[in-house]
Protein backbone atom coordinates (compact mmCIF):
# COMPACT_ATOMS: atom_id res chain seq x y z
CA UNK A 1 0.00 0.00 0.00
CA UNK A 2 1.31 3.35 -1.02
CA UNK A 3 0.77 6.42 1.13
CA UNK A 4 0.94 9.66 -0.71
CA UNK A 5 2.23 12.90 0.71
CA UNK A 6 -1.16 14.47 -0.04
CA UNK A 7 -3.03 11.98 2.16
CA UNK A 8 -0.65 12.72 5.04
CA UNK A 9 -1.17 16.46 4.55
CA UNK A 10 -4.97 16.07 4.61
CA UNK A 11 -4.73 14.31 7.96
CA UNK A 12 -2.57 17.04 9.57
CA UNK A 13 -5.49 19.14 10.95
CA UNK A 14 -7.00 16.05 12.57
CA UNK A 15 -3.65 15.08 14.08
CA UNK A 16 -3.13 18.62 15.40
CA UNK A 17 -6.61 18.66 16.94
CA UNK A 18 -6.00 15.33 18.66
CA UNK A 19 -2.62 16.45 20.00
CA UNK A 20 -3.78 19.90 21.18
CA UNK A 21 -7.18 18.96 22.60
CA UNK A 22 -5.87 17.76 25.99
CA UNK A 23 -4.00 21.03 26.54
CA UNK A 24 -7.26 22.99 26.71
CA UNK A 25 -8.49 20.75 29.51
CA UNK A 26 -5.42 21.65 31.59
CA UNK A 27 -6.36 25.33 31.85
CA UNK A 28 -7.03 26.36 35.44
CA UNK A 29 -10.41 27.87 36.26
CA UNK A 30 -10.38 31.56 37.16
CA UNK A 31 -9.80 32.39 40.83
CA UNK A 32 -13.19 33.23 42.41
CA UNK A 33 -11.46 35.49 44.95
CA UNK A 34 -8.54 37.27 43.26
CA UNK A 35 -6.12 39.38 45.30
CA UNK A 36 -6.84 42.46 43.19
CA UNK A 37 -10.60 42.18 42.67
CA UNK A 38 -12.88 45.22 42.87
CA UNK A 39 -14.12 44.19 46.32
CA UNK A 40 -10.55 44.37 47.63
CA UNK A 41 -10.39 48.08 46.76
CA UNK A 42 -13.59 48.59 48.76
CA UNK A 43 -12.18 46.71 51.76
CA UNK A 44 -8.98 48.74 51.62
CA UNK A 45 -10.71 52.10 51.18
CA UNK A 46 -13.41 51.62 53.82
CA UNK A 47 -10.92 50.29 56.36
CA UNK A 48 -8.61 53.24 55.83
CA UNK A 49 -11.49 55.71 56.18
CA UNK A 50 -12.80 53.99 59.33
CA UNK A 51 -9.35 53.82 60.92
CA UNK A 52 -8.51 57.44 60.10
CA UNK A 53 -11.94 58.51 61.35
CA UNK A 54 -11.42 56.61 64.59
CA UNK A 55 -8.05 58.27 65.04
CA UNK A 56 -9.55 61.70 64.36
CA UNK A 57 -12.48 61.12 66.70
CA UNK A 58 -10.15 60.04 69.49
CA UNK A 59 -7.98 63.13 69.00
CA UNK A 60 -10.95 65.18 70.25
CA UNK A 61 -10.71 63.43 73.62
CA UNK A 62 -7.01 62.81 74.24
CA UNK A 63 -3.63 64.23 73.31
CA UNK A 64 -1.86 60.89 73.73
CA UNK A 65 -0.61 59.76 70.32
CA UNK A 66 -0.47 56.07 71.31
CA UNK A 67 -4.12 56.12 72.41
CA UNK A 68 -5.25 57.72 69.16
CA UNK A 69 -3.28 55.21 67.08
CA UNK A 70 -4.56 52.25 69.12
CA UNK A 71 -8.18 53.34 68.85
CA UNK A 72 -8.03 54.04 65.11
CA UNK A 73 -6.23 50.79 64.34
CA UNK A 74 -8.45 48.79 66.68
CA UNK A 75 -11.60 50.21 65.12
CA UNK A 76 -10.43 49.50 61.57
CA UNK A 77 -9.42 45.90 62.30
CA UNK A 78 -12.51 45.23 64.43
CA UNK A 79 -14.90 46.39 61.72
CA UNK A 80 -13.03 44.29 59.11
CA UNK A 81 -13.08 41.21 61.35
CA UNK A 82 -16.78 41.73 62.13
CA UNK A 83 -17.56 41.86 58.41
CA UNK A 84 -15.70 38.62 57.76
CA UNK A 85 -17.41 36.93 60.72
CA UNK A 86 -20.76 38.10 59.35
CA UNK A 87 -19.83 36.54 56.01
CA UNK A 88 -18.72 33.35 57.77
CA UNK A 89 -22.13 33.11 59.45
CA UNK A 90 -23.65 32.56 56.02
CA UNK A 91 -24.39 36.12 54.95
CA UNK A 92 -21.64 36.39 52.35
CA UNK A 93 -18.36 34.91 51.19
CA UNK A 94 -15.70 34.99 53.95
CA UNK A 95 -12.20 35.65 52.69
CA UNK A 96 -8.78 35.96 54.29
CA UNK A 97 -7.82 38.06 51.30
CA UNK A 98 -10.57 40.55 52.17
CA UNK A 99 -9.38 40.68 55.78
CA UNK A 100 -5.79 41.19 54.61
CA UNK A 101 -6.92 44.23 52.62
CA UNK A 102 -8.82 45.44 55.70
CA UNK A 103 -5.62 45.31 57.75
CA UNK A 104 -3.59 47.04 55.01
CA UNK A 105 -6.24 49.75 54.71
CA UNK A 106 -6.21 50.23 58.47
CA UNK A 107 -2.44 50.69 58.50
CA UNK A 108 -2.58 53.22 55.66
CA UNK A 109 -5.54 55.09 57.19
CA UNK A 110 -3.87 55.44 60.58
CA UNK A 111 -0.60 56.38 58.89
CA UNK A 112 -2.26 59.16 56.92
CA UNK A 113 -4.11 60.40 60.01
CA UNK A 114 -0.92 60.48 62.09
CA UNK A 115 0.93 62.28 59.30
CA UNK A 116 -1.72 64.99 59.04
CA UNK A 117 -2.05 65.25 62.80
CA UNK A 118 1.69 65.74 63.35
CA UNK A 119 1.88 68.19 60.44
CA UNK A 120 -0.93 70.27 61.93
CA UNK A 121 0.12 70.08 65.59
CA UNK A 122 3.86 70.00 65.14
CA UNK A 123 6.10 67.69 67.15
CA UNK A 124 5.13 67.39 70.80
CA UNK A 125 7.80 68.80 73.03
CA UNK A 126 8.88 67.07 76.21
CA UNK A 127 8.46 69.17 79.36
CA UNK A 128 11.65 70.90 80.52
CA UNK A 129 13.09 69.85 83.89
Amino acid sequence: MRVSLWSLWKGAPLAAAVLLAPSTALAAPPDPDPWFGPDKALHFTLSSVIAAGGYGMTSLFTDRLATRIAFGAGLGVTVGAAKELWDLAGHGDPSWKDFTWDVLGTVVGVGIAVTFDLAMRGPERAPAH
